[in-house]
């Protein structure tokens, strides 16, 4: 299946980067600081044509959330076919870790 997409930010493509991974790794477009039990949404720079019928899901980093809190606050985050803005991903810092 052929997405377009518009790449706005200075990042790379969204990619798998390893052969068992399920989804791919995108960056922000922008530097931030998530301070703890703060949310924000964090621009990409990224903009898709999905084909109608499909979605793409955004879902939490294990990682992220393990060694830093950081989750994704409406996982999973859907992007429907006919959304033709920026994608942006809500995140969320549930604070310090034990």
């Amino acid at each position: 299946m052929k997405i377009k997409v518009i790449n706005k930010s200075e990042n790379k493509l969204p990619k798998y980067e390893t052969s068992g991974s399920a989804g791919m790794d995108v960056r922000s477009n922008e530097d931030y600081t998530l301070k703890p039990e703060c949310r924000k949404l964090i621009q990409t720079g990224l903009f898709f044509e999905i084909p109608e019928g499909y979605e793409i899901q955004v879902r939490p980093r294990s990682g992220l959330a393990y060694f830093y809190g950081i989750t994704v606050l409406n996982s999973p985050g859907t992007i429907d076919s006919d959304y033709r803005g920026e994608l942006g991903i809500l995140l969320y810092n549930s604070g310090q870790s034990e």
